[in-house]
Order: structure tokens, then C-alpha cells, then sequence
């Protein structure tokens, strides 16, 4: 890590080399955190085909990474605190190039090995990044967590387009749509080598010198979990929107490729405020305003595909989007505004996530089911005003200005 000791910290951006190395790192790595699940949705049809599966093992493909998420989450403060954040993230990358090279090996076995795999080892940057800004750039958290999440919506939005061209007009087919991440991966074990190379010392006595015990377990804290509710019902959001609004709105009479747009104008709509929330947030007293203007977008966003014209889809995407990008800029700044150290914000990051995916790994299906027992798309996407409905909730309590243990007072 950066040597805080001898460079501190400034609040302009005039930082030494080392940390525009590492600011570099932290972009590539976020750069692969979504890219590689976002490629699958628009390809499945040709790996089920192909691979002569089911349409259920198909689409638990999209199911796999979230469990694993779920899963290896909490466990990821605790590698980090033995081994570093530095190396725990380099072995991270190590293991999701193997997976990304595994999954598109062309064997169906192969491919769900991959895809958990990916998702173990996306876990742990999910997890630790927010630490890592909260540790590296504490006088600029919002405008490094604004980039770390544009890094990671572009990548995302970009594999989405390119999947199916590379696989329906180049000979790399579907294998080719999915290893191509691996070039980004492999990038990004590359820059990231000069952080593992580095003394661990610094980031030790830093942790150590800003280390207080909390007085209650983090389960027992209330913002905790309001943070962890935000974070759960915005990735439910995220995710079932992903995996059924295309199916939606092909019923209203769009095309199958203009449902696909569609979707990827939700995610082009994200883009800026993913950037821009961060910023606001960490400038602000408290975040609940930003919450209710979540809150607002997406009821005009879902309400009008439940309620409104047609021919207004498009901006009724590009509201969801705008909800869900300001929501998720919202739940990365809630790991590192609601702790008082990295090592508490790994531990609160670590927590959300693993019931927050949990949340999400239920959003499709239930919206599925739901859909199977009425019969029609009415009652399942009342869903998604309810759980927005929630989110606003969780978010008025997880956007006070307050620490997640009440002995630790805000500055």
C-alpha cells in the first residue's frame, strides 16, 4: 500500500506516483467485476444450444456467481486480514482468470466450474475494494468510489454489446464472447503486481492505529443492517430487472433486439450518476435526500412500464436506470460513510453483500414463479414498486449521519 506515513494524504489531487499506480490497479480490477456475468445473458441461448442443456441449468448460470457471492462475502474480511489487501486481491484475479479461461473451455462441466470460480473470486473484490479507497484516498473517498463504480458500469455495458456479435459473426462463438474477459483480467493481475510487491507494514500500523473495538457485534447494529437491506434490495433491482424486463417488454410488441436495446439504455443511463452520487454523497451531512430521489426514480421508472404509455419505454428505462445507478453509487459510499476504518467497512461491505446477494439470487426467481402462477406480467412486476418501496425505507435509516456502532461519534 501507499506509504501514508511519509506522503499524506492531501485534498487536491496532486498524488505521488505510487498512488496513481494503485488508483490504476483499482480501476482494472473494478473493470472485471460485472463484465464477466453481464456477457452471459445475451449469449445463453447459444452455449444452451450448443452444450445441449437445459433451460434451467442455462439460467443457472446467472444464479451461480450470486451464491458464491453469498457465500464467500463474509469470509473475505478475514482472508484479507491475514494475508493483506494487496495479495488477497492478486490471488482474487489469479482465480478468476482461471475461471473465465475454464468457463469458456467449451465442456458443460467446465463451464459451471468456471462460473463459480468467477464468482468466488469476484466476491472478494466486491468486498474489499471499498476498504481499499476508504484506506488509500480517505480525503476523496467519494470521487474514487465515483470512478471505481464508471469503471465498472462501462465494462459491464460493453460486454453486454459485444457478447453476441463476437459470438454470432466471429469463428471465436460463444467461447470467444465469454474468454475475451480474460484479456482485461490478465491486465489487470499485471498492474496490479507492483502492490503485492510492496511492504505490508504500513498498511498493518495504519489498521492497527485506527482500530477500535466495537462494543456490540456488527449483526447487532441497526445502521448495519440498514445498510446491508439497501444494498440486498437495490442488487434485487439490479438483477431481476436484468434477467426479465427484456422478456416484458417483448410482450408489449418490441422485438426481441429492441427489448435488448432497451435494457442497455438502463444500463447507459447509469453511468453518470454512478459517477456523480458518490461525490454528492460524501459532501452532504447525511444521504436521505439522495434516497428519496432514488426513491422517486424508480416510481416513475417501473410505474410507467406497470402504468404508462408504451411509447414512453424508453424514458421509463432510463429512469430505472437512473434509480438503479444513483442506488448502487449509494450502497458502495454506505460500506465507508458508516465506518470509521477499513477494516470496519471491509467487515460491514463483507455483511451487506452476503445477504444483500442472497436477496438478489431470489429477485429472478420469484419474479419467474410469480409469473407462472398468475399467468401474466401484472402481479410480478408490482414487485418491483414494492421492494423499491422497502429500499426507500432502508435507505432513510442507512442515510443518517451516523457510525454503525453508536460509541463512535461522526467527525
Amino acid at each position: 500500500m501507499v506509504n501514508l506515513q511519509k506522503e499524506r494524504p492531501s485534498k487536491h489531487l496532486h498524488f505521488p506516483k505510487s498512488q496513481w499506480i494503485l488508483l490504476a490497479g483499482i480501476l482494472f480490477i473494478a473493470a472485471t467485476i460485472r463484465s464477466p456475468l453481464t456477457s452471459v445473458g445475451p449469449i445463453i441461448g447459444s452455449i444452451r444450444d450448443q452444450l445441449q442443456i437445459s433451460n434451467s441449468l442455462a439460467g443457472f448460470l446467472t444464479t451461480i456467481p450470486l451464491l458464491a457471492f453469498a457465500i464467500v462475502s463474509p469470509f473475505a474480511p478475514r482472508i484479507s486480514k491475514r494475508y493483506g489487501l494487496a495479495p488477497t486481491l492478486f490471488y482474487s484475479m489469479i482465480l478468476l482468470l482461471a475461471g473465465v479461461l475454464m468457463r469458456s473451455a467449451g465442456s458443460s462441466t467446465l463451464l459451471l466450474i468456471g462460473t463459480f470460480l468467477i464468482g468466488v473470486a469476484i466476491a472478494f473484490g466486491n468486498v474489499l475494494l471499498p476498504s481499499l479507497l476508504k484506506l488509500s484516498f480517505p480525503l476523496h473517498i467519494g470521487l474514487m468510489t465515483g470512478l471505481y463504480s464508471v469503471s465498472m458500469n462501462i465494462s459491464a455495458t460493453l460486454a453486454s454489446g459485444i457478447a453476441a456479435p463476437i459470438a454470432n459473426n466471429t469463428s471465436y462463438g460463444w467461447q470467444g464472447a465469454l474468454g475475451v474477459w480474460g484479456i482485461i483480467t490478465f491486465i489487470a493481475v499485471i498492474v496490479w503486481i507492483p502492490q503485492v510487491r510492496k511492504k505490508r507494514v504500513v498498511e498493518k500500523e495504519i489498521v492497527k492505529n485506527l482500530k477500535v473495538r466495537p462494543t456490540i457485534p456488527l449483526w447487532r447494529s441497526p445502521i448495519a443492517w440498514s445498510v446491508t437491506f439497501f444494498m440486498g434490495l437495490q442488487s434485487f433491482l439490479f438483477y431481476t430487472t436484468s434477467s426479465w424486463m427484456p422478456v416484458v417488454l417483448q410482450t408489449t410488441g418490441l422485438t426481441d433486439e429492441a427489448a435488448g436495446w432497451m435494457l442497455s439504455l438502463v444500463q447507459l443511463s447509469q453511468l453518470p450518476v454512478v459517477f456523480i452520487i458518490p461525490v454528492i454523497a460524501d459532501k452532504v451531512k447525511n444521504q436521505r435526500g439522495l434516497v428519496t430521489a432514488v426513491f422517486a426514480c424508480y416510481v416513475i421508472g417501473y410505474g410507467g412500464v406497470q402504468f404508462g404509455s408504451e411509447n414512453f419505454t424508453a424514458l421509463w428505462m432510463i429512469f430505472i436506470g437512473l434509480g438503479g445507478g444513483a442506488s448502487f453509487g449509494l450502497a458502495m459510499m454506505f460500506f465507508t460513510l458508516r465506518s470509521s476504518t477499513p477494516e470496519e467497512a471491509a467487515s460491514l461491505s463483507g455483511m451487506a453483500q452476503s445477504v444483500g446477494y442472497m436477496l438478489a439470487a431470489i429477485g429472478p426467481v420469484l419474479f419467474g414463479s410469480l409469473h407462472d402462477y398468475t399467468g401474466s406480467w401484472t402481479a410480478p412486476l408490482y414487485i418491483f414498486l414494492v421492494v423499491a418501496f422497502l429500499l426507500f425505507l432502508s435507505g432513510l435509516s442507512a442515510g443518517k449521519n451516523r457510525y454503525i456502532f453508536p460509541n463512535k461519534k461522526m467527525p
